[in-house]
């Protein structure tokens, strides 16, 4: 079984990354994660994950899902790889990549990989026509989602604040500028009247 699923999101790759990246804040942003935490963490995105999600049928109707992964991030790729060591879907392996596709436009995929559960007979058409579909697809697709919504709302609010930046700069380079001539003026001024005292004076 292989799923791919992917969403074109305005943020550039490495704020994706970020987001996705970021499993423990998945159910504050992420509806249907019930909960998300590190059995075993090494570094952030790097350690062994347990998740578990609802999947929603529709109205009240909905299924709990959970796993435990092999997580890795690498943001120089950047990607984020998972490889499952519990729960139904153990043996499967899954990649977010990151494919910028403009300026600040980016690509996000997810691939999932997994021969099936271990049912005889059965496994592989189970995944197939069923969990893969209706299960692994259809979270992934929810979950590219919520975190393409996030990433476009950090970009968002990093673009006002550098505006805001540059805006409070160039004030403050106009005052200065002012403050220059206005310095200038007035010295002028004063060396002028100080001249016109000392000829009279003459």
């Amino acid at each position: 079984m292989i799923t791919v699923d992917e969403r074109i999101v305005r943020a550039p790759a490495h704020l994706c990354f970020r987001v996705a990246a970021d499993v423990e804040r998945w159910p504050e942003i992420l509806p249907h994660y019930r909960y998300v935490y590190f059995r075993e963490k090494r570094g952030f995105a790097d350690g062994v994950v347990e998740m578990a999600a609802w999947r929603h049928f529709g109205g009240p109707l909905r299924y709990p899902t959970w796993w435990v992964s092999e997580m890795r991030g690498d943001p120089d790729e950047p990607a984020v790889r998972y490889r499952h060591v519990d729960g139904i879907t153990r043996g499967m392996d899954v990649i977010w990549e990151f494919h910028p596709e403009a300026e600040d436009v980016t690509r996000v995929r997810i691939v999932h990989t997994w021969p099936g559960p271990r049912w005889p007979l059965i496994g592989g058409i189970a995944a197939d026509l069923v969990i893969g579909p209706h299960f692994i697809s259809a979270i992934a697709q929810r979950t590219l989602r919520g975190v393409g919504m996030e990433a476009e709302r950090r970009a968002l609010r990093e673009n006002a604040e550098s505006l805001g930046s540059h805006g409070d700069a160039e004030n403050a380079e106009k005052i200065g500028s002012r403050g220059d001539a206005q310095g200038a003026e007035t010295i002028g001024s004063r060396g002028d009247a100080e001249s016109a005292e000392k000829l009279g004076s003459h």
